[in-house]
């Protein structure tokens, strides 16, 4: 059995919590907020007590990103391993010390970029496994969260679809532009569009923002012969093909079976205690490149 503690009871550690129940391998040592909880599990406001007492193996942080920092580092000190929600820090500079210290302690690590277990990017990337990609284009666009208020877009949310986007292609970013604008939020860009250049001349784009009433959650992808288009909230995966002179084309519906993203993830992480295989989790390593790209570092 493998003792998890949650850290952050917020909108993102109460699924983790609620996933976590899910899994038959995993107790979960204890909960921690700064805010009281009416849970079933031994409930702390103090991280350090809550470790020290019930010695969970591994933390999962789901506080702002802020705190991210200086969680980590308390965690990694009291011997835990980690599952840092996305991203992994508030900079680049600063998941370096996380890294830097998780690795000096011999501890496991890993940031939870959640949709790299999406079904439908797990299709979409078996497909071009043996395809010449052209160009890959991103939406994540929906209303704006009134629970967000330390960060923008960019890190709350480019940063999945900048780690979507050296997942699935596994190609560098060797050059990018951003355009940003602040419309509604107090203190943070809430719109953005993203353009990159990959290895071997792929080009890649993120529209993003908190402006639209409706969320989307879309990946297109044009390859030679082929286009793709995933849609990541309904996990559907639709290949257009065989191109004719009249415009007109073949689609076809990949079969995928749907399953939670969030359930895949924690499985990957609970693999990885007991195994050391870190299989798609991404690491802090890849969240370093991802906020260098997001932050222009």
């Amino acid at each position: 059995m493998i003792k998890i503690a949650v850290i952050g009871l917020g909108s993102m550690g109460k699924n983790h919590y609620r996933v976590l129940n899910e899994i038959d391998e995993v107790q979960i040592a204890a909960l921690c907020d700064v805010e009281p909880k009416n849970v079933p599990v031994p409930f702390y406001t103090d991280m350090r007590e809550m470790i020290k007492k019930h010695r969970p193996d591994a933390v999962i942080v789901a506080v702002p990103t802020y705190l991210h920092k200086k969680v980590a580092l308390e965690a990694i000190e009291l011997g835990c391993h980690l599952f840092i929600e996305k991203p992994a820090a508030s900079s680049a500079q600063e998941a370096e010390e996380i890294l830097n210290a998780a690795e000096r302690a011999g501890l496991k690590s890993c940031v939870g970029h959640v949709e790299r277990f999406n079904p439908a990017v797990a299709a979409l990337k078996e497909e071009l496994k043996n395809r010449t990609v052209y160009t890959i284009e991103i939406t994540r666009v929906g209303p704006f969260p009134p629970r967000i208020s330390d960060v923008g877009v960019l890190t709350d949310l480019a940063v999945h679809d900048i780690d979507l986007i050296r997942y699935i292609t596994e190609k560098e970013i060797l050059d990018r532009s951003v355009f940003k604008s602040r419309k509604i939020h107090n203190h943070h860009e809430d719109n953005a569009v993203l353009n990159f250049i990959l290895e071997n001349d792929v080009i890649a784009s993120i529209t993003t923002n908190w402006l639209t009433p409706f969320k989307k959650r879309k990946i297109e992808v044009a390859c030679e012969k082929v286009y793709y288009e995933a849609d990541l909230i309904s996990q559907k995966v639709t290949e257009y093909s065989d191109y004719r002179t009249d415009n007109s084309y073949r689609t076809k519906e990949l079969h995928i079976k749907k399953e939670e993203p969030l359930l895949m993830e924690l499985l990957a992480f609970v693999d990885y205690l007991k195994s050391g295989n870190r299989g798609n989790l991404a690491s802090i390593a890849d969240s370093i490149e991802t906020l260098k790209i997001a932050k222009g570092q």
